[in-house]
């Protein structure tokens, strides 16, 4: 192939990267700027022009399916044989090859999951943790592993860091040398181990090294913000004294440094190799500017380690919609708003396989696959499983059930006490626990408990209190719902999983301080790995950009959330503490739509302008409107300004929505309201008759049970 040929279509930073044939190069891509494009061409252009050959090259990467991309880009350019694999897939193959030559005999078995290795190391010093404490447990020796300490050093290490740990470092110390004990008795090979082992062999073994530097004298590492000190090991060994290396990656984009990942050794390349040539990608072809002005706007603060080297990315595509920054009263009001937007952006012809909803995490996900859900809006979870498949979940319910039956024929405790009692046996406890596992399975027992305390609280259908019966019952329907088959659909995600993934519409959701920061973010590191981690879902939106906030948990809770530090800057202005007092007790601040005057009249923001201001509206509308009123009223026994006040009905006179979503929009139209009589109003705006209107709509207790049922 021609190797000029091979540059066609590359933009000039893209092209000056391709033709830095040899090493050290440092590519530092922001998102959206064709990074792998732009390393699958340099490949290319230097199997072309006769620099390298196919298969002395190694080119490495994080995900299976980031090494399935590049092969099959590198097929396309020409270049088949190029090696395209994970740290771990290079090693294996490296390991099982001169295993025979170096130490013979049986190979090792390679364990997918240490967690039973852990459990019987534990038990072996004596230390007992449940299911998700070993989780924990292994996890932390992962760290340790990838981090290069051993576990005599494990205790002054911890310390020094001031680490969060999930157990006493004693503890985890002791387990983690009896497992590796176990694990060399065993003959097994965990991932961690099998970096390390390679490494050694080449690094011992000097024909070896000879052998693997003569295969591979050509490399390419993607995603070098997420190396940890371990595969560092390992990259120097194949190495050696040699400098061939092209290293790919965004510090901004660093957001595993709890798992060992570390950003310096990007950082610091050019440190390492003064001669090195460095290509910034800035030019971003996945986002709107009003999305890169976001995602700019949001590192530009940055602190720390993610001050350094972050890029500043210029939009490529088109003008497309302002971001949208929305704040609700509660979560369900906040999952509900969302699950309506994303229906109104279906009917505009975006597909559902193209919306995200990314978390904070996990246990958010409950709320938005209800809300989907009684939307009608097939939705998929990506990086967990469904709420109610959860193990802890499964768990949760089946002792609800049995609580309910136990409870047959009884006076009923208090449901509150009574399932917080229940989920205590089982994790819930009344401030988060250490570890990562662990602190997962407390929120979705949590989020279970918030379930049964918002049921609790909202009137009964029937009179009475809500009873455990009431809740399994609730639950029951849940689980039926979200059992259906899979099919393509919006995505829910939490932040960590949607790297590496796009889509036309994201909808970031629970942006308040203790979420996003998370409440767990104490030291200033950790608030900048939180700020990357927000940066990272930004950049995941194409077109459409939503950040929603509430500022209670419940409905008719104290409104004392926060928006996040991160959105200082962005959202609307924040008024004063006295001017948002004064807000909340008029109903919010608003501006005429005639004359752009701020509006104080209760009545004026009703109608979206100043009283004095010109104004048309279908007077036939307005007095149809007036008359289904006077007739619910009287049917319902309430006075008519309950079912609507005169200036909702004027303002929908003058507005006529003709969908959902516009008159959710309208001034006075809550979700209940909305529920009840939306399907009305539409009608009545349509020009359908206020009496056929009463005839045909459902019976008053029928709509009662739709808003609290």
């Amino acid at each position: 192939m021609d190797p000029d040929r091979v540059l066609e279509g590359l933009d000039p930073e893209q092209t000056q990267a391709a033709r830095a044939l040899r090493g050290p190069v440092c590519i530092l891509a922001g998102a959206g700027t064709g990074k792998t494009r732009a390393i699958t061409h340099r490949i290319a252009h230097a199997v072309a022009s006769g620099v390298v050959s196919e298969q002395q090259i190694l080119a490495v990467t994080f995900t299976a399916r980031a090494a399935g991309e590049m092969r099959g880009r590198l097929r396309a350019l020409g270049a088949p044989r190029v090696q395209a694999r994970t740290f771990h897939a290079a090693a294996l193959r490296q390991l099982s090859f001169f295993w025979p030559q170096v130490i013979g005999g049986e190979k090792p078995t390679l364990i997918d999951s240490k967690i039973q290795a852990v459990a019987r190391a534990a038990h072996s010093v004596g230390v007992q943790p449940d299911r998700t404490g070993l989780r924990d447990l292994a996890s932390e020796i992962e760290w340790a592993k990838v981090t290069q300490v051993r576990p005599t050093d494990y205790e002054g290490v911890v310390a020094k860091a001031s680490r969060q740990v999930p157990l006493p470092a004693g503890e985890i110390a002791r387990v983690f040398e009896a497992y590796e004990e176990l694990r060399r008795e065993r003959n097994l090979l965990d991932f961690e181990s099998m970096l390390e082992l390679t490494a050694g062999m080449i690094t011992e073994y000097p024909a070896i090294a000879q052998r693997v530097r003569e295969q591979y004298r050509y490399f390419v590492v993607d995603e070098f913000q997420d190396v940890n000190p371990l595969q560092k090991l390992l990259l120097d060994a194949w190495l050696g004294d040699r400098d061939d290396l092209c290293v790919v990656g965004d510090p901004s984009q660093t957001i595993y440094s709890f798992a060992g990942a570390t950003p310096a050794y990007l950082t610091g390349f050019a440190a390492r190799y003064p001669h090195a040539t460095v290509v910034e990608l800035v030019r971003d072809y996945r986002s709107t500017p009003q999305v890169v002005r976001v995602a700019n706007h949001v590192i530009s603060q940055a602190g720390g380690t993610t001050s350094a080297g972050h890029l500043t990315l210029r939009a490529q595509r088109p003008d497309g919609p302002d971001p949208v920054y929305q704040e609700y009263d509660d979560e369900p009001a906040e999952a509900t708003g969302v699950a309506r937007k994303i229906g109104v952006l279906m009917e505009e012809g975006v597909s559902a396989g193209e919306i995200a909803v990314l978390v904070r995490t996990n246990a958010q996900s409950a709320a938005y696959e209800q809300a989907l859900t009684d939307q009608g809006v097939p939705f998929t979870v990506r990086g967990t499983t469904r709420f109610f498949e959860r193990p802890e979940i499964k768990q949760a319910v089946h002792l609800l059930r049995g609580a309910r039956h136990e409870a047959a024929g009884e006076d009923p405790a208090p449901l509150i006490s009574t399932v917080r009692q229940l989920l205590g046996q089982i994790g819930l406890t009344d401030t988060a626990p250490e570890g990562r596992q662990a602190r997962e399975r407390w929120e979705s027992l949590t989020a279970l408990a918030q379930l049964a305390e918002d049921m609790a609280a909202r009137p009964h259908p029937e009179g009475g209190r809500v009873t455990m019966n009431d809740l399994v019952e609730e639950l029951e329907v849940r689980i039926s719902t979200e059992h259906a088959p899979g099919f393509e659909g919006v995505t829910i995600a939490s932040l960590h999983a949607a790297k590496g993934l796009e889509w036309d519409a994201v909808f970031l959701v629970g942006i308040t301080e203790g979420m996003m920061p998370i409440i767990y973010a104490e030291t200033d590191e950790e608030v900048e790995e939180e700020r990357r981690l927000f940066y990272v879902g930004v950049t995941r939106a194409r077109e459409h950009l939503s950040m929603s906030w509430s500022l209670s948990r419940s409905p008719g809770g104290r409104k004392t959330r926060k928006p996040s530090r991160f959105l200082d800057g962005l959202r609307p202005a924040s008024p004063s503490t006295s001017a948002r007092r004064a807000e909340r007790r008029r109903g919010g601040a608003a501006r005429c739509r005639v004359c752009g005057a701020a509006l104080t009249d209760a009545a004026a923001r009703k109608l979206g302008r100043c009283l004095d201001c010109p104004s048309s509206y279908d007077e036939a509308l307005l007095e149809r409107l007036r008359d289904w009123r006077r007739t619910v009223s009287q049917e319902q026994k309430v006075p008519a300004y309950v079912i609507f006040t005169d200036a909702t009905l004027q303002a929908i006179a003058e507005q006529e929505p003709s969908a959902v979503p516009q008159l959710a929009a309208v001034s006075g139209v809550g979700p209940a309201k909305l529920d009840r009589y939306g399907e009305a109003v539409l009608a009545l705006v349509a020009g359908a008759d206020p009496a056929d209107v009463i005839e045909g709509r459902d019976a008053p207790d029928d709509a009662e049970e739709s808003v609290t049922g």
